[in-house]
């Protein structure tokens, strides 16, 4: 049996060690893409992790809950990664999917978003982005995407402030990823949506894992819990070609990728079966 990483601060080893003491109180939180899935340049493309649902299976029966956080609809998450019954905080927790009913709850959509896409287009020919550039549809939000572009750092950073004036105009804001900058509402982020799951189950101990700068928020969350008395591991998904600095810098343990966070999941599982 592999053992288990060694965090490399002693906040993250107290969260370990609060994980492995009480598992019935713990929650792990993950994000989607980049965290379970690998990322690609086609968004409709990603999957998560071949293994993914068999280290699921081996860690869910032993802890409180287990749930997704991610920026994309809850329902494609479920359909891209095959979590049906897992529970699904989708658009940053926004909406929710309820693997008892097989439904999404979620509030009415923004109107914002919809003047947001109606103008897009014009805004970026008058904007010169460069050809690979394009937008992700996304419901209640709209991305828009530069991987595909010549240079897509420099189609990036040149989008970032025009794309914001935009959004404040409309009464959104600009959630800035991986080459992907996404207009969305205000109000939620995936801070306030982990504090309020950890609320909701009880938690005593909590483990996320992320990836991108639209965890921040989340690692920030896991900081405020620790200093409110529950323990927390922060796990960045990092690789070799992109990693988020600051991210990396926060976490208190950093593995390969998807494949790094499903073997971390499946070792945890295989520990807590251990009499």
């Amino acid at each position: 049996m592999d053992s288990l990483p060694t965090p490399v601060t002693q906040a993250g080893r107290d969260g370990l060690d609060a994980i492995l003491r009480r598992p019935t109180g713990a929650v792990v939180v993950l994000d989607f893409d980049g965290t379970l899935a690998p990322i690609v340049a086609d968004p409709e493309q990603a999957r998560a992790h071949p293994r993914t649902l068999d280290a699921l299976s081996t860690l869910t029966p032993h802890i409180a809950a287990v749930a997704v956080l991610t920026g994309r609809p809850a329902a494609v998450a479920v359909r891209l990664g095959g979590l049906e019954h897992l529970t699904v905080l989708g658009h940053y927790g926004t909406e929710r999917w309820d693997a008892t009913t097989g439904t999404v709850t979620a509030p009415a959509p923004h109107p914002g978003v919809a003047a947001v896409r109606a103008e897009l287009p014009e805004f970026l020919e008058r904007h010169g982005a460069s050809q690979g550039t394009w937008v992700e549809e996304k419901g209640r939000a709209v991305a828009v995407h530069t991987r595909r572009a010549a240079d897509p750092q420099a189609a990036f950073e040149a989008l970032r402030e025009p794309l914001a004036d935009l959004a404040t105009k409309h009464g959104l804001i600009v959630e800035p990823g991986r080459l992907v900058l996404e207009l969305r509402p205000p109000g939620m982020d995936k801070g306030v949506a982990l504090q309020e799951y950890v609320r909701e189950t009880g938690a005593t101990s909590v483990l996320y894992a992320g990836d991108d700068l639209g965890d921040l928020p989340a690692f920030a969350a896991v900081e405020k819990l620790r200093q409110n008395g529950i323990p927390g591991l922060l796990v960045c998904s990092g690789n070799s070609t992109e990693e988020v600095t600051e991210l990396v810098e926060r976490a208190d343990l950093v593995v390969d990728g998807p494949a790094g966070v499903v073997q971390l999941l499946h070792t945890l599982g295989q520990t807590l079966t251990r009499p």
